[in-house]
């Protein structure tokens, strides 16, 4: 599964962002990606929390006309080479509009069974 994933604290609307796999859990109420466990919670800004350093993310599944960012928001985002077709086809264009993206290889694993343990305790 796809997601459009943004970092909002201390940033706003101009965070790095990213398109990329994610994993979730059972639940759903937790989204694994680049290393990080993302809780759902309702934030400041974000809509998901970083369970090891509490900033907030706003995670969203991607948007088919292919504005994933805030309206006011600024900063190209990176996806994953290998999420590029996927994501084309959601938003029905040929090419990626390189003045928006920056192609990367891949993003970190997430190692699940790191988290489960403070996981199980917030439970």
């Amino acid at each position: 599964m796809i997601k459009y994933i943004e970092l909002k604290s201390g940033f706003s609307n101009d965070g790095p962002a990213c398109i990329g796999i994610v994993k979730t859990s059972k639940s759903g109420k937790t989204i694994y990606f680049n290393d990080k466990a993302l809780v759902r919670g309702n934030g400041m800004l974000g809509n998901h929390f970083d369970i090891e350093t509490g900033e907030e993310y706003w995670i969203s599944n991607i948007k088919k006309n292919g504005e994933d960012r805030h309206w006011s928001g600024a900063g190209k985002i990176k996806i994953e080479t290998a999420v590029v077709p996927e994501y084309l086809k959601i938003i029905g264009a040929a090419k990626l509009n390189m003045t928006k993206f920056i192609i990367v290889e891949s993003f970190k694993k997430t190692d699940i069974s790191r988290f489960e343990a403070a996981l199980n305790e917030r439970v």
